[in-house]
């Protein structure tokens, strides 16, 4: 079996520095949360929610007719965005003094996905959490910067068998695929320390066959002779008829993968196996199971997959390295149904299930499994599981979590994925320094407290313009361990009349309650509703009455108070969970309580349409985007 090493998991980068004659500290756009650090324990998790855990265009030239979407990410940034301050340092470039001050160290940029660039800059000292990184992108070869959303600041500390060093860290969202850009970033610090420096990073190309590849036409009966003689580049085209389980025995190579695809929808009856493969596509199949297992580049793209007896229908149980997993339909065999509910319910498998760094898991209808989409967790479990992106998803009857992005480390995001009838929507169980990015989700009927799961003392979760509309509390969490260092903007909330379900309570109505919320969370410019009139509620101490002591009492001095006329279709409350709701259309009404009331976030919500962003997943006007398979 291929073993990956370190090594080889993270890219190499070339700097080139700038050398400026000034250095000042000027305001951003957003700032980092708290300046405590974050204090996790070694508490056993005693919270007993928490798991245990395309092709339409078939020819030669092209395993998939789509491209990334846009639309599902950060809205794209306009021609006229500001491109912000020129960076200095006035007294010149250096470092600071310990403790307070920065000591620069190294600039990484591990696994380029398709879409987002990872960035993150070691740091010594600091200890007072005041420096910062600003940062400008731009396509090579053009002039003109844009402001990307500020790193975020990470104190090493632990949790969970899992250490990570200090450092800023943090993504460039939006970008083209196969595209060269220069990032320039800008560390400062009041305590003392400037340093400016441009990098370079080159996002993946969407995966496709080599172009003028030979197709070679497979039966059920040749299959296993034209796997063993196939040379990179080759297209195997299966066609209709049911074939056996099957391991792919050979590699491709970069520009010249071996495609095993079919235009007729052949049907395989168990599983295909690309483990220990690299540059591989498995393209337009039906089939029980595809496993993905110590591999590189391999692309999983158009198929259906039926769980059946196996407890994954998309996996890699080992580590394995830059999988593109999209479009396919995804289908497993829990029904939706009150005791299916919860971790211990009667619900199985995990329909999509991965390890490792920089997958990319977009436009793919998931349905009926106990988690949809799953990344490992615990140690020995989850390897390097960072610069993962979860885009553009329609998630259908989760039983357990809708996305459980557990033991990520850093820098994986989820957006513009669209929930409807989950337990939980989305997990961070924990995480492990962060960022962990929850960006322009849309959330229907989502049956416990929390949609976001930040339990095993969670550290460093992003949540930036969500939709929920949920049964129970709006916004809620209760794990019995405190969760640290979140970060929440722009978002939408409406709870009402709660309820239990299979043992598990969905909170009475309130907006928010949060009682293990850490003082170093920041929460702010978030909208709420409640079909109660409950507007009471708890974040870490601070308790409030009514909507004007949550602005007075909490870190939410620009809350926005709202109900479900802020969209612009009739849209139902989800009183009940049962039987599944379809998901609706939930983009705003123009001119209601949601819009121009956001924080301005570059290159998150850059290029908005009104005076200010709007709250929740949809800027007001814009078209809905593709959910699932395109």
């Amino acid at each position: 079996m291929h073993q990956f090493r370190r090594s080889e998991l993270w890219g190499m980068v070339f700097i080139s520095v700038i050398l400026c004659s000034a250095c000042s500290d000027s305001d951003g756009d957003e700032s980092d949360s708290g300046s405590g650090d974050a204090d996790t324990d070694a508490d056993t998790d005693t919270d007993t929610d928490a798991d245990t855990d395309t092709d339409a265009d078939t020819d030669a030239d092209a395993d998939t007719d789509t491209d990334t979407d846009a639309d599902s990410d950060a809205d794209t940034d306009s021609d006229t965005d500001d491109e912000g301050p020129d960076p200095e340092c006035p007294n010149g470039e250096g470092d600071g003094e310990l403790p307070n001050g920065t000591v620069a160290g190294d600039i990484t940029l591990p696994h380029p996905t398709l879409a987002n660039l990872t960035v993150e800059w070691g740091i010594e000292g600091d200890n007072n959490l005041d420096g910062t990184v600003r940062i400008r992108y731009r396509e090579k070869g053009t002039s003109g910067w844009r402001m990307g959303m500020m790193l975020r600041r990470i104190p090493a500390d632990a949790n969970e068998g899992f250490s990570w060093t200090n450092r800023h860290s943090g993504s460039v969202f939006d970008l083209e695929p196969g595209t060269t850009y220069e990032l320039e970033l800008w560390l400062t610090d009041p305590d003392g320390g400037c340093h400016i420096e441009v990098v370079e990073a080159t996002t993946r190309p969407v995966p496709v066959p080599m172009a003028g590849a030979p197709v070679k036409n497979v039966t059920p009966a040749t299959l296993q002779s034209e796997l063993a003689a196939s040379v990179p580049g080759d297209i195997l085209d299966l066609g209709d008829g049911s074939y056996d389980a099957f391991a792919i025995p050979n590699d491709g190579q970069e520009g010249q993968p071996i495609v095993i695809r079919s235009t007729e929808r052949a049907t395989v009856d168990g599983t295909v196996d690309a483990s220990n493969r690299e540059y591989v596509h498995v393209v337009g199949l039906t089939a029980n199971r595809i496993r993905f297992d110590y591999s590189k580049r391999v692309a999983i793209m158009k198929n259906t997959v039926y769980l059946r007896e196996q407890f994954d229908n998309i996996g890699a149980w080992n580590p394995a390295e830059d999988a593109y997993i999209a479009d396919n339909v995804v289908i497993g065999e829990t029904t939706w149904s009150e005791a299916a509910l919860g971790a211990d319910g009667d619900n199985w498998g995990e329909c999509i299930l991965v390890t490792g760094p920089g997958h990319v898991i977009e436009h793919n209808r998931v349905e009926g499994c106990r988690d949809n989409i799953s990344f490992f967790e615990g140690v020995g479990a989850a390897v390097d599981q960072f610069s993962i992106d979860v885009i553009g998803n329609d998630i259908y009857t989760a039983a357990d979590d809708g996305v459980e992005a557990d033991f990520c480390q850093h820098n994986c995001r989820i957006i513009g994925n669209r929930f409807t009838n989950v337990f939980i929507a989305m997990s961070s169980q924990p995480g492990l320094g962060g960022p962990t990015y929850f960006i322009r989700n849309v959330v229907y009927s989502n049956v416990f407290n929390a949609v976001f799961k930040l339990n095993r003392g969670s550290i460093g979760d992003v949540a930036l313009h969500n939709t929920v509309i949920k049964i129970g509390d709006a916004l809620a969490g209760t794990p019995s361990r405190l969760h640290y260092r979140q970060y929440f903007r722009n978002n939408l909330f409406i709870g009402g009349e709660g309820g239990t379900f299979n043992g598990w309570d969905s909170g009475n109505g309130r907006i928010v309650y949060m009682p293990d919320a850490a003082d170093d969370g920041d929460y702010d410019y978030d909208g709420f509703g409640t079909m109660t009139g409950d507007f009471s509620g708890r974040i870490g101490d601070a308790t409030f009455g009514n909507f004007s002591e949550l602005l007075s009492q909490t870190t939410y001095q620009h809350a926005v108070q709202l109900d479900l006329t802020v969209f612009a279709t009739a849209v139902s409350f989800p009183a009940s969970p049962f039987p599944a709701h379809e998901a609706p259309d939930l983009r705003l009404q123009a001119g209601s309580a949601a819009v121009d009331v956001g924080l301005s976030i570059p290159n998150v919500n850059s290029g908005y349409n009104g005076t200010a962003p709007d709250l929740g997943a949809y800027e007001q006007g814009d078209p809905l985007p593709t959910y699932g398979p395109r």
